[in-house]
């Protein structure tokens, strides 16, 4: 079977500061990053061992990962083992390039998210310039604040026209007709994002070929769902995965909603749901 894995181990901390975000400038102690560290170290492990399955992964941390060695470390690694399909991670990118170079970049992948607070454009502009040159795959995307707009324009206008600026609706944020029409002429996919999707009782493909697994080994269906379907290191998740439908009323978060089958997101992001880049029309 092809498995596909979204990882959030323990470390909440992060390098930026926006206000719209609760780890923002948060420090984790030694402790807890050699928690962290050891962590990712033993999924990854699971992963090379797991080679009855294909495996997709995407790390989705509370914090930023790529200023931490093991993420890096984790990506290279899991990017050359060859029953893994796609290994990517949702990043501000603020760290350094060069390492991707040790990636296999068939399968490894970029989730890149602009915060227009806390880095001048032209540097985040040079950051995407040196992910191109190097060869990497990956998305660019902004948060849909009525503050971001012109900075989402002038973004769209300067990145590479095969490079998918996407926009997430701000949560808690209700948009008007005219509003939202701004934000569909940067992001064309915005309508996904705008409202939240009546998920209750629709087919959804996590707990099935879509799991979330924390950094001591539980697996849940997803993140969003709490419920506990058993733990990725002792191999008793396997006896739960089954088809279900979605638990929850809505589901208002573009890694929890992809994978709802109604939406057919898998076909518009047909070879790069984890990354979020559509698929060439």
């Amino acid at each position: 079977m092809h498995l596909t894995m979204l990882y959030r181990g323990p470390l909440a901390s992060c390098d930026y500061a926006c206000v719209y975000c609760p780890f923002a400038k948060r420090r984790d102690s030694t402790q807890q990053l050699r928690a962290d560290r050891a962590a990712v170290r033993r999924f990854t492990g699971w992963v090379r061992n797991n080679t009855q399955d294909e495996v997709s992964v995407l790390f989705t941390p509370w914090g930023e990962g790529l200023v931490r060695s093991w993420y890096r470390e984790a990506m290279v690694t899991l990017s050359r083992m060859t029953h893994v399909r796609r290994v990517a991670i949702q990043t501000n990118m603020s760290c350094r390039s060069a390492w991707i170079t040790d990636c296999d970049l068939d399968t490894a992948a970029f989730w890149v998210t602009y915060h227009p607070t806390q880095v001048t454009q032209d540097r985040f502009l040079r950051k995407c310039e040196e992910l191109a040159r190097i060869g990497a795959r990956f998305s660019v995307g902004i948060v849909g604040l009525p503050e971001h707009l012109d900075d989402a324009r002038h973004l769209r206008k300067e990145l590479p026209d095969d490079v998918y600026l996407w926009v997430n609706a701000a949560e808690g944020h209700a948009y008007t007709d005219e509003q939202a029409a701004d934000w569909q002429d940067i992001d064309p996919l915005f309508h996904h994002s705008r409202h939240a999707h009546v998920s209750k009782g629709l087919p959804c493909r996590t707990g099935d070929t879509v799991i979330s697994v924390l950094g001591d080994g539980t697996v849940r269906r997803c993140h969003f769902v709490p419920q506990a379907i058993g733990n990725l290191y002792d191999g008793s998740f396997r006896a739960a995965l089954r088809p279900r439908p979605c638990p929850l009323s809505t589901c208002d978060c573009h890694i929890g909603y992809v994978h709802l089958e109604p939406t057919g997101l898998y076909d518009v992001f047909a070879g790069g749901v984890l990354e979020r880049i559509p698929a060439p029309r």
